[in-house]
């Protein structure tokens, strides 16, 4: 079930329309052709699942009006004589309802699942991705950029002094000295980079597509974002970064990330509020 689910999340919508709608037709026929006596209706849901589940609420809101009329038709045409019209117009009110209330459950259902999916990636402090959605972004990409051999690099950032304003001003101040750090990183970077939060006060940042002389560049630029960050709030907290570039990745994601953390704390040794830079070949 769950490969077939991956498998329609991975159809474009106009093939999952046409599909619906084939079905639907299929249905149809084949509720002509067994006639009004034997109730065919409960086939219906399967258009209306596929476009409530895999479309949209809208599209199968859509669907179970067009399934409903369907139903109609075809009884209709295989002779179905009842004592008055307004009980045809009920039963295909009442089927349209029944279909409206499995899309609805079915696409509620979708959105909770999509929401507790996109939770579990996310750090709950900082909503910063966590380490396992990270290193499932890192992987793909080091995959990507080592096909292609395109370059890659990474910003680990470890907060310097963070556990004396902690302790002083509290537990309070330093979830919200945090989330500062993360949504900063956030607006600092493209939307193609991945941000995640490594655990306690380390952060790290994977830039797709970006060389050495990129990474120097967006270095301190996005540890002076942090550091104007950290003055308008007047926490006494610095950043010291290690950025790692590999001009042909092909290593692990462990092996990235413990060269980043290793230069971050070079960085750390230099003096704090540092920045060192590598190539992962020197």
């Amino acid at each position: 079930m769950n490969a077939l689910l991956r498998l329609l999340d991975r159809q474009p919508k106009p093939r999952l329309w046409a599909a619906a709608l084939v079905s639907m037709i299929l249905v149809g026929i084949a509720d002509f052709f067994t006639g009004f006596e034997i109730a065919s209706s409960l086939f219906y849901l399967g258009p209306v699942g596929l476009a409530a589940w895999s479309i949209s609420r809208t599209g199968g809101l859509i669907l179970s009006t067009a399934c409903a009329g369907t139903w109609l038709v075809a009884n209709f045409l295989a002779g179905e004589q009842l004592s008055s019209p307004l009980i045809t117009y009920w039963n295909t009110v009442t089927l349209a309802a029944f279909f409206l209330v499995v899309t609805l459950l079915l696409s509620e259902l979708r959105h909770r699942l999509e929401r507790e999916q996109q939770l579990s990636r996310r750090d709950f402090l900082t909503g910063a991705l966590n380490r396992r959605a990270f290193y499932e972004v890192a992987t793909a990409e080091l995959a990507r950029a080592d096909r292609y051999q395109h370059p890659l690099s990474v910003i680990y950032i470890d907060l310097d002094d963070f556990k004396p304003v902690n302790d002083r001003l509290g537990h309070t101040a330093g979830d919200a000295l945090l989330r500062t750090v993360a949504s900063t990183i956030a607006r600092s970077m493209r939307a193609m980079d991945a941000t995640a939060r490594m655990g306690g006060d380390e952060f790290v940042v994977l830039m797709p597509e970006t060389g050495q002389e990129a990474a120097r560049t967006i270095a301190p630029r996005l540890q002076q974002a942090l550091l104007n960050e950290m003055q308008a709030h007047q926490w006494p907290v610095t950043f010291s970064l290690g950025t790692l570039t590999c001009k042909q990745p092909s290593s692990s994601v462990d092996e990235l990330i413990g060269l980043a953390d290793h230069l971050m704390y070079a960085a750390k040794r230099s003096g704090k509020n540092a920045i060192a830079y590598s190539t992962g070949e020197e």
